[in-house]
């Protein structure tokens, strides 16, 4: 999933300046609010308090005044009224106005606030709005300033074979709670086999579909259901028609699987034949997003039961994730055991695989990747400012107005380039990569794995990344051009193949977030016992440094080797879950729920390019 640009009215800043404007309306309303209370309770301080019955401090109201008082108490209010009337014309206009017409400086609120929005994303927002540090892209001139530094700099503190310096001792794991829906549904006499069948529609990209396939797997456990073999949406973005079986190992998909949740490839005739053999004619069913267990067992369950078959599109992102702890495991046993590549996708991976082992012979067979997202429409969707000037923006607001309409035009929302750059909703750039890597200590010897689509203005961006890691490789350079032919046109298969690569790295660097990072640290956590070395770059931080024009090389890398040991610190975390809330996602930080299957570890790497790469150790 990618990162959503700030272009709403309420950004950081805003939200700053309409709180100070609200915070002075709600002093005045305060300000109002206490002296007319003290007005009607009689707790001001006129002497008059004591004519009652009550106590002046007392939070409740005094019982009503005797008889023969009368006349003392509407001399008392004269001298009240008197004393206030004084009072009001020494205090703010504002507050006497809301005290004498309590009601109608209500009317005044949308006046303010509109006057806020003017103010903020109006036409005088430049005056409220100056160029904050780090707001400005100036990474390109910063790295002209520190070249001849970083080129003479080529000493580093860094060894891949010893990166991984927190070695976890992962507590003994207990036995895989039964995940086999059928025993959990024994205690329901009538519920002797399956409910029905259970249809989703998995949209997105690779690794969105994936978390839709995972979920499936669990809601088919949760409901006793079983599962027919996801369908792909077509995605106008992604425009890869691929099906299950294109990416996905179908038959190991559904053996393995076997004895917990039960798949099948197809529905069968006598179901298709109810429905005219057309699926889209089997009624769809509305599922909020991060539906919990509990919403899908009672409004989706008697449904299931009741016509024998449901389908649920879009199903991205519809089951929460906290579920039962034998349902968690499901996803677990679909994400770690059930999907495998198809076998094209995983001959020609593994193939990359071994070749940069063989490229990366300098550093003992260890390379580094990097999942780079700074291709075109990426640019274009976080409404960032780069270097290009006015042709780079005319040339995003064409991009933004093809792909996404007049989304980034209507009237209720601003683009604030700036303050995306500060919020770290920026997509690094090729040179940003490298300074971060040569400032954390990677040296020019350092082989370089890119995972990435077509790159924005690639000649541009990608020459000062060579310039500091020559050793620099894609899947376009260590493939032929007849291997990549029958992955060509088709986004999802050739990011398959990234992420088969990225997976094997020593050390794995993400740039922007999304499905495809998420999934790939939580494999890796999963893959070698807990910890594989990611680096997370503080964004908010390091566009604040990329913009200081008087830093020196030293100083830039002394704050790189500090952010370095904060990543390094986060990778090693382990969520804590408790059994009615986990917040984090099981597809990032897989434990501890599926710890228990990391015995199967053993089979995931007796392939051939893990072999190899132990070996290298």
């Amino acid at each position: 999933m990618q990162s959503k640009p700030i272009f709403f009215a309420f950004s950081a800043h805003k939200k700053q300046t309409l709180l100070s404007l609200c915070l002075s309306i709600r002093i005045a309303i305060n300000t109002a609010t206490a002296m007319k209370a003290k007005v009607h309770n009689g707790n001001g301080n006129t002497g008059c308090a004591s004519e009652g019955s009550g106590d002046s401090n007392s939070p409740s109201p005094p019982p009503s005044p005797r008889r023969h008082l009368q006349t003392g108490i509407s001399q008392c209010r004269r001298r009240l009224r008197s004393k206030v009337q004084s009072h009001f014309r020494r205090e703010n206009l504002t507050a006497g106005i809301f005290l004498r017409w309590n009601i109608r400086y209500l009317l005044l609120l949308p006046l303010l606030y509109i006057s806020g929005l003017i103010m903020c994303v109006g036409p005088f927002s430049g005056l409220l709005q100056p160029n904050l540090p780090g707001s400005v892209y100036r990474s390109h001139e910063l790295f002209a300033k520190l070249w001849p530094d970083i080129a003479a700099d080529n000493s580093t503190a860094i060894e891949l074979s010893s990166l991984w310096k927190f070695k976890r001792r992962l507590k003994v794991q207990r036995p895989c709670p039964n995940s086999t829906a059928r025993q959990h549904f024994a205690a329901n006499e009538e519920s002797s086999g399956p409910n029905g069948y259970l249809i989703i529609e998995a949209n997105g990209g690779l690794n969105q579909q994936r978390s839709a396939i995972c979920n499936a797997v669990a809601l088919a456990g949760l409901l006793n259901a079983i599962l027919v073999i996801p369908h792909f949406e077509f995605n106008s973005v992604w425009r890869d028609p691929s099906e299950f079986k294109d990416i996905y190992d179908e038959d190991h998909f559904i053996a393995t699987l076997e004895g917990h949740v039960k798949v099948v490839k197809q529905l069968p005739d006598e179901v298709m034949e109810r429905y005219d053999y057309n699926i889209s004619s089997i009624p769809n069913i509305r599922v909020q997003a991060w539906a919990p267990a509990n919403y899908y067992l009672g409004e989706v369950y008697p449904v299931l039961q009741e016509k024998g078959v449901i389908r649920i599109a879009p199903f991205a992102n519809r089951l929460a994730m906290s579920i039962p702890p034998h349902i968690q495991l499901l996803r677990c046993m679909a994400n770690y055991k059930a999907l495998r590549f198809s076998s094209p996708i995983s001959t020609l991976a593994h193939k990359l695989v071994d070749r940069m082992i063989e490229k990366s012979s300098r550093t003992g067979g260890k390379y580094v990747s990097i999942h780079l997202r700074f291709e075109e429409d990426m640019v274009a969707f976080s409404c960032c400012v780069y270097d290009g000037g006015d042709a780079e923006k005319h040339k995003m607001d064409s991009i933004r107005e093809i792909g996404w309409k007049r989304k980034f035009k209507r009237k209720d929302r601003a683009i604030i380039p700036g303050l995306n750059r500060i919020e770290g909703k920026c997509p690094l750039t090729p040179l940003e990569v490298g300074m971060v890597l040569r400032g954390m200590g990677f040296d020019n010897n350092t082989s370089i794995y890119l995972a990435s689509g077509k790159i924005y203005k690639a000649e541009r961006h990608l020459a000062p990344l060579l310039q500091m890691f020559p050793l620099l490789y894609t899947k376009e350079s260590l493939a032929t051009p007849d291997e990549l032919a029958p992955f060509e046109g088709y986004s999802s298969r050739l990011a398959a193949l990234d992420y088969t690569v990225c997976l094997f790295s020593e050390v794995f660097m993400t740039t922007q977030g999304g499905n495809f990072p998420h999934f790939l640290m939580g494999q890796r956590r999963f893959l070698f016992d807990g910890h594989a070395k990611t680096i997370r770059p503080d964004k908010r931080k390091l566009v604040v440094l990329l913009q200081d024009m008087e830093i020196s090389w030293k100083a830039f890398k002394d704050q790189m080797e500090m952010m370095l040991k904060e990543s390094d610190r986060q990778g090693v975390m382990v969520p804590r879950v408790r059994k009615i809330n986990r917040k984090t996602s099981i597809y990032t930080y897989p434990l501890p729920e599926c710890g228990c299957l990391l015995s199967y570890n053993s089979s995931l790497k007796l392939t051939h390019t893990t072999s190899m790469r132990k070996s290298t150790r």
